[in-house]
């Protein structure tokens, strides 16, 4: 036993060592993790965990930059979805499924992120619904799910006024009360010249979100589905109150319908309009009219992540929360076939989600996270589109998931 003075030698640092790799369908070779940082080599020092890969592919692991957890009914029996039209009896319906589902909704939100994260997501931006149905149920419900897997995946929370800040008494108090709670980094917003507008009793759903935003240090993160001039002119609004508040690079905006509508030179000044107040754009790759012109908008400096949106909830039979799906999702969508162009779908689950959410790019080069998936494939184009199995999801170095099953 060590007395006082006697050296205490440390213990040994451990180098995995993922052999027999084939980063991005390149040349193989072996990727080394030591403290979930990969590095160039073994250290000399170092005690070493061999993982074989087979000469599997390796790439990066992805971002869900906006999904619904609270919402979802994976895993529970199959329920038949009624009717809807518009924003208003969609949320009716939410609220129906939520009284009528067994299963709480933690433990709902912890099955689809524990699936989410089997398949290759790091990290995701959850929305949680806050409204007097609701309590701030599915806000401590998906903090406590993102709690236990936090080991697998990074999870920012938004308070998310589904049911409308000015239209539906009683949820500016719960957003008050989330922003408060310690639970939740960003406030978030819906529609506030459309859905929020109507049938309101007056105020200001921009003002009071950013104040909740400016007094707590949260972030924003707004729906806006309104297309045309009355989704454009809330955007010209956000930004303009971001610039004042000093908030660039901590605001979103979810869909931007309006944006997708945009082209050439309206699209041009929107896109500077959006870069020079550092507000970031979410697409989830609905459909061809929806999805955001992600590469113009990069090229001009606006940073854009892709998302799952709800999955098997009352809006949706669809979704599955496998990043690598939905950007399939949005080749599709967009009808590509070039090589680039698949390739930048991957990108814009992986590289644009971790910007979005201000995570180091995992490009599986020295100094990187040790954050990849190995699978099957020839090259990233060819994976893109037959979307073959993950056999194992590596995180911070570590082995989380095997064969879609997290470990």
């Amino acid at each position: 036993m060590p007395t006082r003075g006697d050296p205490v030698t440390p213990p040994p640092r451990i180098a995995t060592l993922f052999h027999d790799v084939r980063p991005f369908g390149g040349p193989v070779r072996d990727l080394v993790a030591v403290d979930g940082i990969l590095v160039a080599e073994v250290p000399r020092d170092a005690v070493v965990e061999r993982i074989d890969g087979g000469g599997r592919l390796a790439l990066p692991t992805l971002v869900d930059a906006h999904i619904h957890p609270d919402k979802t009914s994976w895993g529970e029996p199959w329920r038949s979805r009624r009717p809807a039209d518009g924003i208003a009896e969609y949320v009716a319906g939410d609220v129906e499924l939520a009284r009528a589902l067994p299963t709480p909704v933690g433990e709902r939100a912890l099955r689809l992120m524990s699936h989410a994260a089997a398949t290759g997501t790091r990290a995701m931006r959850a929305h949680a619904d806050v409204a007097p149905a609701y309590g701030l149920a599915g806000i401590e419900g998906v903090a406590e799910a993102a709690r236990r897997l936090a080991d697998v995946v990074d999870v920012e929370l938004v308070a998310f006024p589904q049911h409308g800040v000015v239209r539906t008494p009683g949820v500016a108090e719960l957003l008050a009360e989330a922003a408060a709670s310690g639970l939740v980094s960003h406030v978030g917003g819906i529609d506030p010249a459309g859905f929020d507008a109507v049938g309101g009793a007056g105020g200001d759903q921009l003002g009071t979100v950013f104040a909740l935003a400016e007094k707590h240090g949260l972030g924003l993160d707004i729906h806006l589905h309104d297309r045309g001039e009355r989704g454009l002119a809330p955007l010209r609004d956000i930004a303009a109150r971001t610039r004042a508040l000093g908030l660039q690079g901590r605001v979103s905006v979810g869909h931007a319908f309006a944006v997708a509508e945009l082209s050439g030179r309206e699209l041009d000044e929107t896109a500077d309009l959006l870069a020079e107040a550092g507000i970031a754009l979410t697409t989830v790759a609905l459909s061809v009219t929806t999805i955001l012109p992600f590469r113009r908008l990069a090229e001009r400096g606006v940073r854009v992540g892709l998302g799952s949106d709800g999955v098997r909830d009352n809006w949706s039979p669809f979704g599955n929360a496998d990043m690598l799906h939905r950007a399939w999702l949005a080749a599709w969508a967009l009808d590509l076939r070039l090589d680039e162009e698949l390739e930048a779908c991957f990108r814009l689950a992986s590289d644009g989600g971790a910007e979005l959410l201000g995570l180091p790019k995992a490009d599986l080069t020295p100094g990187s996270p040790a954050d990849f998936m190995l699978l099957d494939g020839e090259c990233l184009p060819q994976v893109v589109v037959d979307l073959p199995r993950r056999d194992l999801v590596v995180r911070a170095g570590r082995v989380v998931a095997r064969d879609g099953h997290l470990v």
